[in-house]
């Protein structure tokens, strides 16, 4: 018994390692409610696969099982920034030129993240996606990659708007001379706030719309810049224990949180449609 004690808290601490943004039901939820702002001008298809897209929003956390290290690998480092690691410098507008930048400053690309980068990647997806649907509307298959595409890219904007994935006290602060981090475990407790505490689809959509965004990597940046405004406030409440005995006041931080990746997710996808209509041909 106590070595299969042993074993669920290596488990455990194991899960805990893969930092991630809300539970996989509170990514759907996210998803779900992103659905419900979407204008009447979007694919009926699409607005009618709010469940579907919550399942696939879990994805990019699947791919991270422990049994698919190659995935695992290459695919974690797209769920977070640590902003602090620019000192800085502005963010380069793609992967590449990061990731020299990054290794100028001497740090480890792969340790710093690389989220804003996989969001735009996915919105380009999904734009060459919605572009295949408007020339052949009735192909199953390019409706089922708009979800697929639309999906992850509703689970790293989900990512974004959790602001323990935009620095490097992810999980606790570490201090000079202690061996342990105060406050280790706040992730978890974070993640799991959503799904604990019941916040739906119905309450995070609650008076969203869609927006057509002018500049993409622009609105991208702002994005992971506010939430990384909001590192000391989920600190500061988790101090107070708030995220393990909610109060009115953490309730409402982590369901502002929520709407704001709803509104975020909703926005992309919506102006990945109207871009859509005016790109070239792929080849």
């Amino acid at each position: 018994m106590l070595r299969g004690a042993g074993l669920v808290v290596v488990a455990i601490l194991a899960l805990a390692g893969l930092t991630r943004a809300w539970w996989v039901i509170g990514h759907a939820n996210v998803a779900e409610a992103a659905v419900v702002g979407l204008p009447d001008d979007m694919p009926l298809f699409f607005r009618a696969a709010a469940k579907q897209l919550g399942h696939l929003a879990g994805d990019p956390d699947r791919w991270k099982n422990p049994s698919c290290k190659h995935l695992r690998a290459a695919e974690s480092p797209d769920h977070y920034l640590d902003l602090e690691d620019y000192e800085g410098h502005e963010l380069p507008a793609d992967r590449w030129k990061a990731i020299a930048l990054l290794q100028k400053l001497k740090k480890e690309p792969d340790k710093v993240g690389f989220l804003p980068y996989a969001i735009m990647e996915n919105y380009d997806r999904l734009s060459v996606a919605f572009y295949d649907y408007r020339a052949d509307p009735k192909d199953p298959a390019i409706q089922a990659k708009c979800l697929v595409y639309a999906g992850v890219l509703a689970h790293l904007t989900g990512d974004c708007v959790m602001p323990l994935h935009t620095t490097r006290d992810y999980d606790g602060r570490v201090i000079a001379g202690e061996k342990t981090k105060p406050q280790q475990g706040i992730h978890a407790k974070i993640d799991a706030f959503p799904e604990k505490n019941n916040l739906l689809a119905e309450e995070i959509s609650r008076g969203l719309k869609a927006r057509k965004i002018d500049n993409v990597w622009e609105y991208v940046l702002q994005r992971l810049k506010d939430s990384h405004t909001l590192v000391e406030k989920c600190y500061e409440l988790d101090k107070e224990g708030a995220f393990d005995k909610p109060t009115k006041e953490s309730r409402a931080f982590i369901l502002g949180r929520c709407r704001e990746g709803a509104q975020f997710t909703m926005d992309l996808w919506y102006t990945a449609w109207i871009r859509s209509a005016t790109m070239p041909k792929h080849y």
